[in-house]
């Protein structure tokens, strides 16, 4: 009787663990936070697709989520060289839209945004932690604003979005503008080998 009594205990503890730590497990998926009234803050270490944001009290390194804009430097070869291949132009060139990117990230930010995190943290160059978030500049995504102009290729950490969309149907309309970004030859497309001889 003893024994059934203490088993039974036993069961309902671990029970009981198991309920906290999956409610603690859920509210993170299910965590995405809002802020808004955000500012953009200059840094050395901005680029297109990673920055320093100021929100209410808040100062924190941002990466965006879904997309990847080419470096402005090569510090990362490695990678430049892969964006080099992806949208078929020189390193120099790269380099060239990076900046680009950079320069109109900065200029989209200059007015207040909405930003949307769940605090996933992203590896990054420094010490300091990035987190990965979603962006809305009058309403429209960054990370869409970004791809559609040239200034970034589909790349990197997605997750389901706070509509509840899932990452892969977002991609999906991602990819299509940047089809359309390739065939306008906007951006780094502008000056890209392989279009050109597609198009001969």
């Amino acid at each position: 009787m003893r024994m059934q009594t203490r088993r039974s205990s036993q069961i309902l503890v671990i029970a009981f663990l198991l309920s906290a730590i999956g409610q603690i497990w859920a509210a993170s998926w299910k965590g995405w936070v809002t802020l808004s009234d955000c500012r953009y803050v200059d840094s050395k270490d901005n680029d297109g697709d990673s920055f320093r944001v100021h929100c209410g009290d808040k100062e924190f390194g941002a990466r965006l989520y879904f997309v990847d804009a080419p470096e402005t430097n090569l510090v990362y070869a490695e990678r430049t060289r892969e964006q080099s291949l992806h949208f078929g132009i020189t390193l120099d060139e790269t380099m060239k839209a990076g900046v680009k990117a950079k320069e109109r990230v900065k200029e989209l930010l200059q007015k207040a945004f909405v930003l949307r995190t769940l605090w996933a943290s992203a590896a990054g160059r420094g010490r300091e932690t990035r987190y990965y978030v979603l962006i809305e500049v009058d309403g429209k995504s960054l990370a869409e604003i970004l791809v559609s102009e040239g200034l970034a290729r589909v790349k990197g950490v997605g997750h389901v979005l706070p509509s509840g969309e899932k990452s892969r149907f977002y991609v999906d309309r991602l990819t299509a503008l940047e089809e359309e970004a390739k065939e306008k030859r906007v951006g780094a497309w502008s000056t890209s080998a392989a279009e050109k001889k597609e198009s001969e």
